[in-house]
Parts: C-alpha cells; sequence; structure tokens
C-alpha cells in the first residue's frame, strides 16, 4: 500500500524507537486490522523484536493516497 506519512507519524517513530521495517510488516502482514468507523484502520502485529509488543499503525484511509498517522505499542 503506497502512504504518506504526517509530521507526527515521523517524530514517533524516533521518539518510541520503532523501525520503519516494523510498520510495513504491520501493514503488509497485520495479525489483527481494527475498523473504529471514523475513516482510519488500525493494522497490529507482534514485533518479535520488542518481546512480542503490539504495534499498532493507525492509518486514516479517507486520504488519498491513505496517510500514516500514528503509530505505538499497543498497552492492552
Amino acid at each position: 500500500m503506497e502512504l504518506t506519512y504526517t509530521q507526527h507519524f515521523e517524530d514517533m517513530l524516533v521518539e518510541r524507537q520503532i523501525d520503519r521495517s516494523w510498520v510495513e510488516r504491520a501493514i503488509s502482514e497485520p495479525e489483527n486490522i481494527e475498523e473504529p468507523g471514523d475513516g482510519t484502520k488500525h493494522y497490529l502485529r507482534r514485533i518479535t523484536e520488542r518481546g512480542e509488543r503490539w504495534l499498532r499503525v493507525i492509518v486514516n484511509v479517507s486520504a488519498q493516497p491513505p496517510r500514516a498517522v500514528t503509530v505505538f505499542f499497543d498497552r492492552s
């Protein structure tokens, strides 16, 4: 999927020490996808390199092209 990235997203990669390859893996091979009905999709995938923690990538799919808004390790 072709994406654009917000500045906030780019900042969170650095601040939260998230590798871009993990983001790409979560989007291309998600273990779960949530669609909360607000124009976004949440792509979730466990990241073995971070102790099996769940990475959540939030993408605004209403934008063209879709825009990655934020990324974080899920607490739940």
